[in-house]
């Protein structure tokens, strides 16, 4: 490629060069042969010796100006044209072979500087979704080993509560069913792990279905209210439900997938909970056209920093890591099935206080939300 581009190079510079000097030279030696009167029939009675001197020194000269302007030009061509053709080489041939982490840096303003700005941001399109990609392989994985190990813990929980009443460990009523409601709360646990890798596959497809309907948002809230608070009793939580809207309030929804939402939100609260007296409180209120779910607790709360990134998909905030498993994808979920139900979730926080997940929904009204 290098001898293939210096040829090109050296014979268009032969091809403008040789151009002219060859139709001068064939002029000189018309001039040079002509006969000595053939110039006097040319240039008339003022023609004189010094003439055919003349013009031939003049036509010396403009061969050596062809010459050295082609020069100019080849050095021009090499420094403005080819160099930094060869950086945008160099460079493609550097990404060709994996390695994205260059600069192609250019202070021109003119077609092949606006070429090389065009490559450049090409390449940090390139890199950027490269390191999305690379850091989405290794949340994947983690994801996959964190499913593994929470799928591991309550299974290994529930064999051994069932050896235990198998074996007779478990002597008394009170006993057994101790025993029972532990195991009843651990495949809950399983069954929300196989939930969300179920939704994650259905989430990372772009694919999950939905089966719309009117729904009273009362009815609906106090059939959930009512699940989550027989449940969260068992787990020692103190469990309190508002609603605060009109008892005909509608709101079209998938009653299946809206319940992940509330469920995911609450589980969410369990699994950050770090104090002795556990409080979660849901809470309904009208505002205008939308209601707006709360789902408050008084648990670890979330770092400010953490806060703009806690929908994205695996991320779990440094303050949660090491203490809580979990898949890290539980509001990424929950913020996908709001946005295809064109609702919106809103997270504020305090350290070591608590959090309040607001969830905004329209109304349905007339045939259409809001």
């Amino acid at each position: 490629m290098e001898k293939k581009r210096f040829n090109t190079l050296w014979l268009s510079f032969l091809g403008v060069t040789a151009i002219p000097v060859l139709a001068i030279f064939i002029i000189t030696l018309v001039v040079t042969r002509n006969e000595f009167y053939e110039m006097r029939q040319i240039y008339g009675p003022h023609f004189n010796p010094q003439t055919k001197e003349s013009i031939l020194m003049i036509i010396i000269f403009v061969l050596g100006l062809i010459l050295v302007a082609n020069s100019v030009w080849m050095i021009w061509m090499k420094g403005m044209v080819i160099k930094p053709i060869r950086d945008i080489e160099a460079a493609a041939k550097r990404i060709t072979k994996g390695d994205l982490n260059f600069t192609l840096v250019t202070q021109r303003t003119d077609e092949i500087g606006e070429l090389c700005r065009d490559f450049e941001e090409m390449r940090r399109k390139l890199k950027a979704s490269h390191d999305a990609q690379v850091y989405t392989e290794q949340q994947q994985k983690m994801f996959i080993s964190n499913i593994c190990h929470d799928l591991k813990t309550p299974m290994t929980s529930i064999q051994g509560y069932v050896e235990g009443i198998m074996d007779g460990v478990a002597t008394t009523p009170e006993m057994q069913e101790k025993y029972i409601r532990i195991i009843h709360n651990k495949t809950n646990e399983m069954n929300l792990l196989i939930n969300e890798l179920t939704m994650y596959n259905k989430l990372d497809m772009d694919h999950i279905p939905y089966d719309f309907k009117e729904l009273n948002l009362k009815k609906y809230l106090d059939d959930c209210a009512e699940e989550l608070g027989d449940d969260l009793s068992t787990r020692g939580f103190e469990f309190t439900y508002e609603y605060g809207c009109s008892d005909d309030v509608t709101v079209k929804v998938d009653p299946v997938q809206f319940s992940k939402v509330i469920h995911n939100l609450i589980g969410n609260s369990v699994k950050y909970m770090d104090k002795e007296d556990k409080k979660i409180a849901l809470k309904v209120k009208d505002i205008g056209d939308s209601v707006m779910l709360e789902v408050e607790d008084n648990g670890a709360g979330i770092a400010e920093k953490d806060m703009p990134r806690i929908c994205d998909r695996f991320y779990r905030g440094d303050s949660s890591r090491g203490k809580t498993k979990g898949s890290g994808i539980g509001l990424s979920i929950v913020k996908k099935i709001l946005e295809d139900h064109g609702g919106n979730i809103i997270a504020t926080s305090k350290e070591g206080v608590g959090t309040t997940m607001h969830v905004i929904l329209k109304k349905y009204v007339g045939g259409k939300n809001g």
